[in-house]
């Protein structure tokens, strides 16, 4: 609402008759007469008691003559023959009547619109209630003065203005001058004028509430509740009584008493009698009994007349009352009765512990079931169930575990449980119901658009039964992030074989050969012989083990990738271990079987050598010469192999095998992918040089066999040995891959 509108308004000036509790003499029709014999009790809703009537013969005189208008339907009642309206009549001397409100209305050029000035002249019987009522003036710039007569033969004269300049200046329920403001009035008024420059009248308090928004709404209300306080003549209770016959008080049951705001008086029943005082036997006597609010008796009660008696059942002493003694069960009965309440109680209890206990697992176990559905569905659930319709053989190699299984096995998961932490998840060592040790993989959650391929490869894996690749036991799908469970091997890694052996295990030139045999064997079954060509992608030597045996184990296949048949590389975000990154992979994101060739080599060199393919601590010159790598493709140049060799194996003397398994090292770390042999090329190399009498031959056969005479120029330059130019390419590979998140061996 603008400030023009509040303007074209120009607003409101109330009387306000507020009363602050409900008039409303009966809820429910009365039991007892109200009015006298053979008169009218109603006026449609409203109950008219006498002193009230609508004829002469039922009213105790004209001052509380009741006009009841049958043509409003249902019919309304009137004071005398007045406009005022009467909603409701009290035996406390209230009537709650309904007024008109003065209104003073401007458009928007200021001109007037509408006027009304509307005034009050109650009988001599009726007054003003000045505690109820408030006199309210509402509007801008608006003045309300109300003045008048009261009982003391005397004037009075008051009122308030309210003033506003913008909409904002109004607050919600405030009255104090801002757009709104109220003043009390005096005792004792029954005539009532008033002046204003905007809308008044005389109004209830509890019927209003002053709110910016509804001073529109005003502008259309005719009238308000407001209270009138009524009593009997204008002499006092002493003077009454000694006339008889026009005393009102007519029970015998009543008494008289003064009004606070009134000349007069008024006639009330006596203390355990209601009804109408001022009808002969109007007031009657109340069965306090039958009500709990009337009467104060803890086991039972006896009505008498004007009140009421308390009394205690066999069994108990004591005077009866609440307040008091009450009633006290004899001690005897008392024991039997607390032994049999405390027997109830105790039961009700277990009873409600049982069953609040039962339900609380009950709605636990389906919030936990429902959240486990979710999760599997979210971890690709439903796929592997498609694939086991379509495959039985995959529940022959695999099981799908509950998560309450893998829990048992990992004692919930426990820290000490934990066998590494990696950038793929968290390994946890358990133990199965069977006796079996396992190895429980906690990955990272799935990326729901790689759903279709990380159960594709689950399926696959399961069915690969290799002794030289960690077997795959199952997984878990309905936990927040898949679990993968594997099978136990115990010797730990090939790095800590290398690098952290404390044993004093004496690692010979032998058992590296054989290593490098059976992870390339590995790597070429997953190549070549899975039903879809699988490959690593993070090949290196912390994903090695060796079982008991020393047996080599290739494992952690968290970020590897199943490929088409027809597919010759992947396309993704790179990602692998610093140090065994292809840099073709990592300048073109794409990744073939040339790529875990790569890593295959920098695996062979550091079997070779015995060293990190990236050092946390290096001289000035050995930073200078670059990672493992370009330190071993240096000497390879010039030559000097031994000078790199790692010494425990150079004391062995087996100088042609170091060669034959560097040059082919060499070739696999080639910075042109075609140019690196298959894995099943090398395999069989490594086999070959393993089982010769001239490891060399071997190698330069293999090598043969790799190259033909077709590549290009550029191929042909690329062929040559490593160059000054090759040294900065992967030199450059190496210090960009710093800047992205990979994983460190």
């Amino acid at each position: 609402m603008g400030f023009l509108q509040i303007q074209f308004l120009n607003l409101l000036a109330i009387l306000v008759i507020i009363a602050s509790s409900q008039l409303s003499l009966f809820a429910t029709p009365p039991n007892f007469p109200i009015a006298k014999p053979h008169c009218t009790d109603r006026c449609g809703n409203l109950s008219i008691p006498y002193p009230f009537g609508t004829t002469p013969d039922c009213y105790q005189s004209y001052g509380f003559f009741v006009t009841c208008n049958d043509s409003f339907n249902p019919p309304h009642a009137f004071i005398q023959n007045s406009s005022i309206e009467i909603t409701d009549i009290s035996f406390d001397g209230q009537l709650r009547v309904l007024q008109f409100i003065g209104h003073d209305c401007y458009n928007q050029n200021r001109t007037r619109d509408f006027y009304n000035d509307p005034w009050i002249d109650l009988p001599k019987s009726f007054t003003v209630n000045n505690i109820a009522n408030k006199f309210t003036v509402i509007g801008c710039d608006t003045n309300g003065l109300i003045s008048g007569r009261r009982l003391i033969n005397r004037n009075y004269k008051t009122g308030c203005s309210a003033v506003c300049y913008a909409e904002d200046d109004l607050i919600e329920g405030s009255c104090t001058g801002l757009g709104c403001c109220q003043t009390s009035i005096p005792k004792q008024i029954w005539r009532v004028r008033w002046t204003l420059a905007s809308y008044d009248n005389f109004m209830e308090e509890s019927a209003f509430r002053f709110s910016p928004e509804n001073l529109p709404d005003l502008r259309n209300v005719e009238k308000l509740p407001m209270v009138v306080d009524w009593a009997i003549g204008n002499g006092t209770c002493e003077e009454a009584k000694r006339n008889a016959s026009s005393y009102a008080c007519k029970s015998v049951n009543s008494k008289c008493y003064k009004p606070n705001n009134h000349y007069g008086y008024r006639c009330s029943c006596l203390e355990g009698y209601r009804g109408n005082p001022y009808l002969i036997d109007g007031c009657q006597d109340i069965n306090e009994c039958e009500d709990p609010h009337l009467n104060i008796c803890e086991k039972r009660c006896v009505n008498m007349i004007e009140s009421f008696h308390c009394t205690c059942p066999k069994g108990y002493h004591g005077d009866g009352t609440k307040n008091e003694r009450g009633c006290i069960r004899e001690e005897s009965q008392l024991l039997a009765v607390i032994l049999l309440a405390g027997s109830l109680v105790g039961f009700g209890l277990f009873l409600i512990m049982a069953i609040s206990f039962w339900s609380y697992k009950i709605l636990k176990n389906r919030r936990s079931n429902k959240l486990k559905r979710a999760f599997f569905k979210r971890n690709g659930g439903l796929l592997l169930q498609q694939q086991i319709s379509a495959h039985d053989s995959i529940l022959d190699n695999m099981k799908v575990f509950t998560s309450k299984e893998l829990e048992r096995a990992t004692d919930k998961f426990n820290e000490s449980r934990i066998l590494g932490r990696g950038g793929q998840g968290t390994v946890y060592k358990g133990m199965l119901p069977d006796g079996r040790i396992v190895v429980v993989k906690k990955s990272r959650r799935v990326n729901e658009a790689q759903l279709v391929e990380f159960i594709n490869e689950v399926a696959i894996l399961s069915q690969i039964n290799l002794r030289n690749i960690v077997k795959l036991l199952g997984c878990c799908l309905e936990t927040e992030v898949p679990l993968l469970v594997y099978e136990f091997i115990p010797n730990g890694t090939l790095y800590e074989l290398i690098h952290h052996d404390t044993t004093g295990f004496m690692f010979s030139w032998d058992l590296r050969l054989r290593i490098s045999a059976e992870i390339a064997n590995a790597l070429a079954y997953l190549h070549y012989t899975t039903s879809i060509p699988i490959y690593h992608r993070d090949m290196k030597s912390n994903n090695i083990l060796s079982d008991e045996k020393y047996r080599a184990k290739l494992s952690d296949f968290g970020i590897s990738r199943s490929v088409a048949l027809d597919q010759t590389h992947l396309t993704t975000k790179v990602k692998g271990t610093f140090g065994y990154l292809d840099p073709e992979y990592f300048h073109t994101r794409k990744f073939t079987e040339k790529s875990d060739v790569y890593s295959f080599g920098v695996v062979l060199v550091k079997l070779l050598t015995g060293e990190k393919p990236i050092s946390n601590s290096v001289t000035e010159e050995e930073d200078e010469e670059g990672s493992l790598i370009m330190r071993f493709l240096m000497t390879m140049k010039e030559n000097c192999l031994k000078t790199i060799l790692d010494p425990r194996i150079v004391e062995q003397d087996v100088k042609e095998e170091h060669l034959a398994v560097a040059n082919l090292a060499k070739r696999c770390l080639n910075l042109n992918g075609r140019k690196r042999p298959t894995i099943k090329e090398v395999a069989m190399a490594v086999e070959s040089i393993r089982t010769s009498d001239n490891p060399l031959s071997v190698e330069s056969k293999i090598q043969d066999l790799s190259y033909s005479e077709t590549c290009t120029v550029e191929s042909k330059m690329q062929d040559l040995s490593y160059s000054e130019t090759d040294s900065f390419v992967l030199k450059r590979v190496e210090t960009a891959s710093s800047s992205w998140t990979l994983n460190n061996d």
